[in-house]
């Protein structure tokens, strides 16, 4: 089969590939950034007590996971000019992403939030750690170490969702694919190397994880 692919268009395009490596890993990282705040923020909303905070994020946690994230785009891209908000694509896709990824991270530090042991909070509280200190100190730590194989996993699927970000314009690894099939025809090459560098940045981010988990988790006896 590779016999049949055309190397030296590849190589050609690669300057393209590169860019948009480049774009969909920073684009990525801004999001995975926002997305997390994002989500401790929606997390502690809705494990709060007041009404006033908890509605809110059940609106937007809810809103967010059961519309697709395609629809989300769209409606940021062609409905806020509409309504008078105007950002350029880049703002646009990072937004989504950051919204849409934030919904599922919220779910996800709030299962871990429920399974610390209400012992540890409770010491906290005798302790005389008001809320805020509680959550610093104690509840947060714990809860994205026990939800790091799920955040990893999110982190993933955000990385895959910014190809959504090529149908408004954005330059980034599938558009680059994209491009270089409308110019030169040459759909498996085009994708195939498109492929080929999400399979990069997949196990570079699975690398990073793994370290961080380790130097998070693990502790030297002392």
């Amino acid at each position: 089969m590779l016999e049949s692919f055309n190397f030296r268009v590849i190589w050609e395009y690669m300057p393209l590939f590169g860019h948009g490596i480049l774009a969909t890993a920073w684009i990525s990282m801004i999001s995975i950034i926002g997305a997390m705040l994002i989500g401790v923020m929606a997390c502690m909303a809705r494990l709060s007590h007041f009404k006033i905070f908890v509605v809110p994020a059940v609106v937007y946690i809810e809103a967010i996971r059961s519309t697709p994230l395609l629809a989300q785009l769209y409606f940021f891209y062609f409905g806020l000019p509409s309504m008078g908000i105007r950002m350029n694509e880049y703002q646009t896709g990072i937004m989504a992403l950051c919204l849409n990824s934030g919904a599922y991270i919220a779910e996800i530090l709030r299962a871990g939030v429920q399974s610390i042991p209400s012992g540890h909070i409770e010491a906290g509280s005798a302790s005389g750690l008001n809320y805020l200190q509680r959550l610093r100190y104690i509840i947060m730590p714990q809860a994205i170490g026990i939800t790091i194989p799920p955040l990893l996993g999110q982190a993933i699927v955000l990385v895959k969702d910014s190809a959504l970000l090529s149908l408004i314009s954005v330059v980034e690894l599938t558009r680059a694919g994209q491009l270089m099939n409308s110019e030169r025809f040459m759909p498996a090459e085009g994708f195939f190397t498109t492929a080929l560098c999400y399979l990069i940045l997949y196990h570079i981010l699975k690398s990073l994880s793994t370290m961080w988990q380790k130097k998070l988790i693990y502790r030297p006896a002392v």
